[in-house]
């Protein structure tokens, strides 16, 4: 499948972007930066070099991804939500030798307007809602609100909020696939697969 960019794009020599991957309009990726196949990238968004990409991973609009940030397979980035890589930044005192890395796993969704702080690791199939500001690490299949953000639930892979309590013990299954989840305290696993 071939790499799609639009005219107003910049991608800088040595960037590697896997097939199919769809560059838009006014979009910048650094010389560095390592991007699997079938990607989005919306209007206006900024990739760093030391930033690597699953595929299947969706940018929106305005979302900058700065270096020391990791985003697994199937990934979604809304509109304008925001990437750190310094946790206490100043104009005056340079910090790039003390960048904390963000890993976004496997399936997870970033809500419009969420911000993650760096260092932070976002668990897969976990749902950070718009607007949240998630400052610690997040557990699998999390759903995230608020600021600070914090655990009001679970979400299933296929995005379906699940009737389960935010912690405790109990099972579910999604409304949209039939897929079995199972809550044990602070974490939930997948169990089985539908028939």
């Amino acid at each position: 499948m071939a790499i799609t960019v639009h005219p107003s794009a910049i991608v800088d020599d040595g960037a590697q972007l896997g097939d199919g991957c769809r560059v838009w309009h006014f979009v910048h990726i650094s010389a560095g930066a390592r991007i699997g196949q079938a990607c989005s990238f919306g209007q206006g968004v900024y990739v760093g070099n030391d930033v690597a990409i699953g595929n299947n991973v969706k940018v929106q609009n305005n979302v900058s991804i700065y270096d020391a940030v990791t985003l697994e397979d199937d990934v979604f980035c809304g509109p304008s939500m925001v990437f750190t890589n310094v946790h206490n930044p100043r104009s005056a005192v340079p910090r790039k030798d003390e960048y904390r890395r963000t890993r976004v796993r496997r399936g997870a969704t970033l809500g419009a307007n969420c911000t993650i702080v760096c260092g932070t690791t976002i668990g897969e199939y976990a749902f950070v809602g718009a607007g949240a500001v998630v400052s610690r690490d997040v557990p699998a299949f999390a759903l995230m609100v608020g600021v600070p953000a914090r655990r009001i639930g679970w979400m299933s892979r296929h995005g379906e909020r699940l009737s389960l309590p935010a912690s405790g013990q109990g099972e579910a299954q999604c409304p949209a696939t039939g897929e079995t989840y199972r809550l044990d305290g602070e974490s939930l696993q997948a169990c089985n697969s539908p028939t």
